[in-house]
C-alpha cells in the first residue's frame, strides 16, 4: 500500500513568533476532524566568533574607547519554520503535483498564513501577553508549498517542494490600469515618509483614533467581526471628538459623515456586545459586516486625507 502524501505550506520567518515549538492541531469544534496541522520548528542561529579588540584598553578610556576598538559583528538569529499541513492525506504523488500545478498562490499562502495567526491570537490571549504580534505573508523569508509523508512533514521536511515568489502583497492595480496603479502607490508611499518625517520631528501628533482604526482593521481582516465592531466603535467615537478639535475646514465634509455614520457603527458593537443571561453568546446574532466594513473604509479616507493636507501644508 503506498504511502499517504501530505500537502502543506510553509514560511520561514527571521524572528521567534513567541510560540513553542511543537505541532498544533486547529478544530472548529470539539468533535470535528482537524482542519489544518501546524507544525512550529527553530533553525538554530549559526554562531558568529565574537569580534578581537585590537590592543590593550584602560579602564579610564570608558566604553567610548572601546566601541571605536571593536567590529560590531550582527548578532545571530533564529528562523522560525512554520509548516501548515492539511490532514486530508492523498494516496498519489499525481494528485500532489495537481494540486500544485493548479493552486492560486496568493489564495493558499494567505489562507495558511491565517491559519498561523487565529493560533498566535489564542496563545496570545492565553498567554495574556501583548507582544505576541500576528505576522503577515510579505513578511516571510521563504514560502514553501509541497507534499511530503507524515513523519516528514510533521518534522518540517518533504518529499517534494516548490519555493514561490516572496514577497507576497496584493498585486492589484487600479482601475486605471498598471500605469495608475503604481503612481498611486508612489503617492501613498511619499504621502507616508512625509507624516513619517512630521512625527519623527515633532511636528505632528499621532491621533489615538488612527491606532484603534488600525486595530479594527486587523480584526477585521482575520475575521474577528466583534472585535473589530467594538473596536471601530471607539475609534469614531475618538475620531469625531479629535478632528472636530482640530477645527480644520477641510476636513468638515468627512466629519459630518462620520458623524453621521456613527449610529449605526454604535448599533453593530451593542450587537456584538449582545448578551443572553448575562453572557455575550458568540451564537447570538453577529454585527454586519457590510456596515463595519464601509464604516471602517470610511474612517480611513477621512483619516488618509487628513495625513494628505497636513503633508501638503508641512
Amino acid at each position: 500500500m503506498p504511502e499517504a502524501l501530505f500537502l502543506f505550506v510553509q514560511l520561514e520567518y527571521p524572528w521567534l513568533l513567541g510560540l513553542p515549538e511543537g505541532r498544533y492541531l486547529l478544530r472548529a469544534d470539539p468533535d470535528a476532524d482537524p482542519e489544518r496541522v501546524l507544525v512550529l520548528g527553530t533553525l538554530a542561529a549559526e554562531q558568529v566568533t565574537p569580534p578581537v579588540r585590537r590592543g590593550p584598553l584602560s579602564a579610564r578610556r570608558g566604553s567610548r574607547r572601546a566601541l571605536s576598538e571593536t567590529s560590531a559583528d550582527a548578532a545571530p538569529v533564529p528562523t522560525t519554520r512554520v509548516t501548515i499541513v492539511d490532514p486530508v492525506p492523498l494516496s498519489a504523488e499525481r494528485q500532489a503535483q495537481a494540486w500544485i500545478d493548479t493552486l492560486d498562490p496568493e489564495r493558499e499562502v494567505h489562507a495558511a498564513v491565517d491559519v498561523l495567526n487565529r493560533i498566535l491570537h489564542f496563545h496570545r490571549i492565553t498567554a495574556a501577553d501583548p507582544h505576541i504580534n500576528e505576522v503577515s505573508a510579505s513578511q516571510a523569508l521563504v514560502i514553501r508549498v509541497g507534499w511530503g509523508a507524515g513523519e516528514q512533514v510533521a518534522d518540517g521536511r518533504w518529499l517534494h517542494a516548490r519555493e514561490l515568489d516572496r514577497p507576497l502583497r496584493n498585486r492589484g492595480t487600479s482601475a486605471g490600469g498598471p500605469a495608475r496603479g503604481r503612481r498611486a502607490a508612489r503617492r501613498a508611499s511619499l504621502g507616508h515618509e512625509l507624516r513619517f518625517a512630521q512625527l519623527l520631528g515633532g511636528r505632528g501628533t499621532a491621533l489615538v483614533c488612527e491606532e484603534l482604526a488600525l486595530r479594527a482593521r486587523l480584526d477585521l481582516d482575520r475575521g474577528r467581526l466583534r472585535h473589530a465592531a467594538i473596536e471601530l466603535d471607539r475609534a469614531f467615537a475618538s475620531a469625531i471628538a479629535e478632528l472636530t478639535g482640530e477645527q480644520r475646514q477641510d476636513l468638515a465634509i468627512r466629519i459630518a459623515e462620520l458623524q453621521k455614520l456613527h449610529e449605526g457603527v454604535q448599533e453593530q458593537a451593542r450587537i456584538a456586545l449582545s448578551t443572553v443571561e448575562g453572557r455575550v453568546e458568540e451564537t447570538s446574532r453577529p454585527p454586519d459586516a457590510d456596515v463595519v466594513k464601509h464604516a471602517l473604509g470610511r474612517l480611513e479616507a477621512a483619516l488618509r486625507a487628513r495625513a494628505a493636507q497636513s503633508g501638503a501644508s508641512a
